[in-house]
């Protein structure tokens, strides 16, 4: 499970330190893809594969499913943290999120996300009243 908040700087070959308590559960392999809002989601290898099958079961006569699954696959990239737990974020991936040096870098409890820092800054400011407010049944449980 993934959790926090963590901001830790993109160097200048495009590598990004993945925070410590991440780490465990993406040794064995992770999967970087686009994400919503753009970011950028980051998956253990092995949670990615039972999400792309399930994807990859929708029907292909659905021209939606057809685009997210060739969408999904398309912008996956395997890695494997280096000894310093690092990663590389590819070229592409770094222009979708618009990433720059400062990078945010959040647990979404299954997976966890990578935002540019100004970008994660204006979403959570325009987000927060919908975290705050609480007033959706389906989430009051939980406040």
């Amino acid at each position: 499970m993934f959790f926090g908040t963590f901001t830790p700087k993109l160097d200048d070959k495009g590598r990004l330190t993945m925070p410590a308590k991440f780490r465990e559960e993406l040794s064995d392999g992770l999967m970087v893809v686009k994400g919503q809002d753009r970011s950028l989601a980051v998956y253990p290898r092995a949670e990615f594969l039972v999400r792309a099958k399930k994807a990859a079961a929708a029907s292909r006569t659905n021209p939606r499913a057809r685009a997210f699954v060739r969408n999904l696959a398309a912008s996956a990239d395997e890695q494997s943290p280096d000894a310093q737990g690092r990663i590389t974020i590819s070229m592409s991936h770094r222009r979708y999120a618009g990433l720059s040096k400062e990078c945010v870098v959040i647990g979404n409890v299954d997976f966890v996300e990578i935002w540019d820092a100004e970008a994660w800054k204006a979403y959570s400011a325009q987000h927060e009243e919908d975290f705050s407010m609480g007033d959706d049944d389906s989430f009051a449980e939980f406040l």
